[in-house]
């Protein structure tokens, strides 16, 4: 890949990234989407300058989606990016000719700047990143005096393009997915199109307080909590049987050297058969999350989910199946696949910001779309005292949101409801 001025160069996808491009569409879109709500008016002008400044340090996004005889590729984007207002729903799959051929949208709302990002592109941790780029830029620009010295120098960054996955894989590694379907949230969705996004402001130090009396982490007491909530709003009365079923994204950065900026994540499966193991209360649920994170996030369990799913990428006979006939077969596998996760959670946890900054933001906030399979999905991110917890959802029902909302406040946490108003908190479910 050539870094000289004139940006001529393309790159394969890492393996992670090769699934999206062929299985995404208007029902499953493959996006997540990062918020910052800033402290003053959003000026379009210099946000647009801000984004051209932060695609000069990551130009490995600066880049657009092409069909090879095999494999989707990325080649370099000689348009200029476009910010537009807030019109649309969040996480909406990403139109390349209306976009320049992007794979990220930046729009702006009032106080709030967003970037939706298409997964082929990068992952959440990765996406923070550059998101925390063009927000740093943007606060440098509309406070120039403040910020002289830091609009005189380059950030550096070491920075690749790897496919860490292949770097890392274990040959001899065998998967270690259940084959065992989860339950599926029942209930009549809203219209097609909308997404309903509730996000739940919850006090960080009492959170923390409450998991260490449980001795359990962040992560793991959130996890109990949507599972049951899942069991008390809509299991029980929709008689479930199926397993619920939890799938949380991993960091792979923890557990490998890598600093690509592509995709490097794998994932646990939180697998609670609430009849077998007797899950009906919030204890037994807590403990069997606790044990389930200790069992399957080691080292050699990771290495095994991560391997597992690079041999479906490197698989001889797929590889050599041309593109045109690779996409009914990937779509109808990935269909299969969603039907073993009730709902997603991802926690990307702290986004750090350098004290100067920090007055200038209010909060970030992070979503992943939902899907007709996993009608919900959740998603966590932590900033100065409190963390928010956003629920995504295309379900004509908040009672999934609203008693995971009793239950922390029962436990004299503190939590804030915002929504964009899809779904009343007050009157649904």
């Amino acid at each position: 890949m050539s870094n000289k001025k004139e940006k001529i160069y393309w790159r394969r996808l890492d393996n992670s990234a090769k699934i999206f491009p062929i299985s995404a569409g208007k029902k499953y879109s493959t996006v997540f989407r990062l918020s910052a709500l800033l402290t003053e008016t959003i000026q379009p002008e210099i946000l647009t300058v801000a984004l051209e400044k932060a695609l000069k340090q990551y130009e490995f996004f600066k880049v657009r989606l092409k069909n090879g005889f095999f494999w989707n590729y990325l080649e370099y984007n000689p348009k200029k990016p476009i910010v537009e207002e807030e019109k649309d729903y969040p996480c909406k799959y990403i139109e390349p000719k209306e976009n320049n051929n992007y794979l990220f949208k930046v729009t702006y709302f009032d106080r709030k700047i967003n970037i939706d990002i298409f997964h082929s592109l990068t992952d959440g941790n990765s996406g923070v990143m550059f998101f925390r780029e063009i927000v740093y830029n943007y606060i440098e620009l509309t406070h120039k005096e403040e910020f002289q010295e830091e609009l005189r120098i380059k950030r550096k960054f070491d920075l690749s393009a790897e496919d860490s996955y292949i770097k890392n894989y274990n040959k001899k590694a065998k998967g270690n997915n259940s084959n065992r379907k989860a339950y599926k949230l029942a209930g009549r969705k809203i219209k097609f199109g909308a997404i309903s996004a509730i996000h739940e402001m919850i006090d960080l130090p009492a959170l923390k307080e409450e998991a260490k009396k449980q001795e359990a982490t962040i992560t793991q007491y959130l996890t109990a909590v949507l599972i049951y909530a899942i069991y008390q709003a809509n299991y029980l009365k929709n008689k479930g049987k199926r397993p619920i079923k939890v799938c949380i994204p991993v960091n792979l950065k923890k557990y490998f050297p890598s600093n690509t900026i592509s995709n490097f994540f794998s994932y646990i499966t939180v697998e609670a058969d609430m009849k077998k193991d007797t899950l009906d209360t919030f204890e037994k649920i807590l403990e069997f999350v606790k044990k389930d994170f200790a069992k399957k996030l080691t080292p050699e369990e990771i290495q095994k989910t991560m391997s597992g799913n690079v041999k479906l990428g490197t698989n001889p006979f797929i590889k050599v199946i041309p593109l045109v006939l690779k996409k009914p077969i990937v779509r109808l596998s990935y269909l299969e696949i969603r039907k073993y996760t009730t709902t997603t959670f991802s926690n990307i946890g702290r986004i750090g910001i350098i004290g100067k900054y920090q007055k200038y933001i209010e909060d970030f906030l992070m979503l992943i779309a939902p899907e007709p399979v996993e009608k919900i999905k959740c998603s966590a991110c932590s900033f100065e005292n409190h963390i928010v917890f956003t629920f995504t959802s295309i379900l004509d029902d908040c009672s999934i949101e609203k008693e995971f909302y009793k239950f922390l406040t029962e436990k004299n946490i503190k939590v804030i409801i915002e929504s964009n108003e899809i779904l009343d908190m007050g009157s649904k479910g």
